[in-house]
């Protein structure tokens, strides 16, 4: 069991909180995320090839893809990546993650990146999923729309 809380609540679902990501994959990220734009996707690459669970580099290797495809199979690695690391931290299928927690937010991001790819590709039924289990995890996220 992880030592990231799950926090149960008389007013409503528990709320799971992922742990912090390494210290040296947050640092080589913002590098390669200041790397010259033509450079950039590489260096981002090269993060999540070196730290392949880091939740935000799979985000932002999405927002950095060469096109709709290659997006959505990163966001979807990240969304698969945060599912495993969610039930590491004691996350049973539901309750919420927030956004309000910096740990959380790569996953989000993943989410967010998948249903917004989904909609490029005219994945309906996964648009749909990502809608709905956004507003699960976080009701005050907002719904993700199309080019946002």
């Amino acid at each position: 069991m992880a030592d990231s809380p799950v926090n149960l609540s008389a007013s409503g679902p528990p709320e799971t909180i992922l742990g912090p990501e390494p210290e040296e994959a947050v640092a080589a990220l913002e590098a390669a995320l200041g790397a010259p734009e033509e450079r950039r996707r590489e260096a981002v690459s090269a993060v999540v090839a070196r730290f392949p669970r880091f939740l935000d580099g799979w985000a932002q290797l999405g927002s950095l893809a060469r096109d709709d495809v290659e997006a959505y199979a990163c966001f979807r690695v990240g969304y698969h990546r945060g599912l495993d690391r969610l039930r590491q931290s004691g996350w049973r299928g539901s309750g919420f993650v927030r956004w309000r927690h910096p740990t959380n937010r790569g996953f989000l991001r993943a989410v967010q990146g998948l249903t917004r790819q989904a909609v490029a590709i005219g994945e309906v039924d996964e648009v749909e999923r990502g809608r709905q289990f956004l507003s699960q995890l976080d009701p005050e996220l907002g719904v993700v729309e199309p080019g946002a």
